[in-house]
């Protein structure tokens, strides 16, 4: 992949609230049982999974124009012969606490399932749901409406940490939970190669990926412009580059102060100042 412009690989990371770009308002709705909403998010992630294939073929056997941009085609007449999502699609448990939508009753923790496809493997590092990526991304709903994506000239970097922020807090606002468990899974590319003469510089052998996650990781009750509340949510991801994050600055990694190892970083507040841990330097 070569990209048209320098970014600094080691610079300072974007922190994003949000992986959708709209800024238009958002309607809050009630929010409803997180086991409820699930069972109904299930049904409609299993039926597309079952009725929806990639373009694999592609990916095994490249032709010297192919993109490696993922394509995904509903199963017609002719079909049968093709792979689904659900034969390729790793399912990966996460827990989901209500209190993360602000839900109070009897259900404290709900284990909700993503499902990965790992397109192609990166041969580069691996990150953690604590550290930074730098990649090109593109979300859809499951009805095929494209609700953001980036440039594939202009990837961006995201701090993960930041995207598990539950509805409760104030350090980035509402995020989108399942974009920071799914990116974790895939590993960036080689060390970037920089072509002086021009500015441009290429990463190759970058990880490539595909992620599918109930509402519970996504915006839940939220309504967004173009997402509307309870919308399981699909993100097609290029990993170019990774960077190891200590947020706080105490010479400590960020996911070495996940204490409990959930990998889940605003359950950990060893001092009880209401600051997570990987945010508190004291």
């Amino acid at each position: 992949m070569k990209l048209n412009r320098i970014v600094a690989l080691s610079a300072l990371v974007v922190v994003l609230g949000s992986c959708n770009n709209d800024d238009d308002g958002t309607t809050v709705e009630p929010a409803r049982p997180l086991s409820e909403v699930l069972a109904e998010d299930e049904a409609e992630i299993q039926t597309y999974l079952k009725t929806h294939y990639y373009n694999y073929e592609e990916f095994k056997n490249p032709s010297e124009d192919f993109d490696y941009q993922i394509e995904v085609m509903e199963i017609g007449e002719g079909d049968a012969d093709k792979r689904t999502l659900l034969e390729d699609a790793v399912p990966i448990k996460v827990d989901v606490p209500s209190s993360h939508f602000l839900i109070s009753g009897e259900e404290t923790t709900v284990a909700h399932t993503m499902y990965y496809l790992e397109v192609r493997e990166g041969l580069g590092e691996a990150l953690s749901v604590a550290d930074s990526a730098f990649v090109r991304y593109s979300g859809n709903l499951i009805d095929g409406t494209v609700f953001d994506e980036n440039n594939v000239d202009f990837p961006l970097w995201f701090d993960l940490a930041s995207l598990q922020a539950p509805a409760t807090s104030t350090f980035t606002g509402t995020a989108a939970r399942g974009f920071s468990e799914g990116a974790a899974l895939i590993k960036g590319g080689k060390p970037a190669v920089v072509n002086e003469e021009d500015g441009t510089y290429s990463v190759e052998d970058y990880g490539i990926g595909m992620f599918i996650f109930p509402s519970g990781l996504g915006y839940y009750n939220i309504e967004r412009t173009s997402i509307p509340a309870y919308s399981p949510l699909i993100f097609k991801l290029d990993m170019y580059a990774v960077n190891q994050t200590d947020h706080d600055g105490d010479g400590i990694p960020s996911i070495e102060e996940d204490t409990n190892g959930d990998g889940y970083l605003f359950n950990d507040d060893a001092d009880d100042d209401g600051f997570p841990d990987y945010l508190d330097a004291d």
